[in-house]
């Protein structure tokens, strides 16, 4: 399948953009115990101490401190999901993005300044400082233009390719739970 055009991701921008603000559901919340392993459970439970128990935030952050452990402010990932719907176009062949939620959410700094606390379930999430600007995973399952897309001149304060974040107060939170601004 042919990866998705810059020219088909600067035409949906304007449709992109227009996602909600705020009190949106969560449409899929992901696991990914190990690299490249993904389930779609109904329900996470998440701490401030580990994110999601069980992840490879645990063993393998890609964003560490000094001692080694995990940042926490990559703890929680949220992708909007005009995004994924966007590039991730051979859905059998090329794996789910990984973020922990999906949600029609507008992640632009605009909308969700650094330090937001979004509301999920009964958990509470706050907004990283850490820009999400596509991995080399993102380049090559989803294409060049998806990730030049992301980082292009004016785009990363759009922050397209979702938002991290730590985690706040930890909780449960479901598929068709809102999310919503606090504070």
């Amino acid at each position: 399948m042919t990866p998705v055009s810059l020219d088909e991701l600067m035409t949906a921008l304007p449709h992109v953009l227009a996602a909600p603000k705020d009190d949106t559901p969560i449409l899929q919340l992901c696991f990914r115990p190990a690299f490249n392993q993904r389930s779609f459970p109904e329900s996470l439970t998440i701490t401030p101490e580990e994110g999601v128990p069980g992840e490879r935030f645990t063993t393998a952050p890609w964003l560490k401190l000094p001692d080694g452990s995990g940042d926490p402010r990559i703890q929680v990932s949220i992708l909007p999901s005009r995004v994924m719907d966007l590039v991730w176009r051979d859905r059998a062949g090329t794996p789910h993005p990984g973020d922990t939620i999906i949600a029609d959410l507008d992640t632009s700094l605009a909308n969700l300044p650094d330090g937001t606390l979004l509301q999920a379930g009964s958990a509470i999430l706050r907004v990283s400082d850490v820009f999400n600007d596509g991995c080399v995973k993102w380049k090559a399952r989803y294409g060049a233009d998806a990730k030049a897309w992301i980082t292009a001149p004016g785009h990363p304060e759009l922050r397209l390719r979702g938002v991290l974040c730590s985690v706040a107060q930890g909780g449960e939170m479901r598929v068709g739970d809102r999310l919503k601004r606090i504070g």
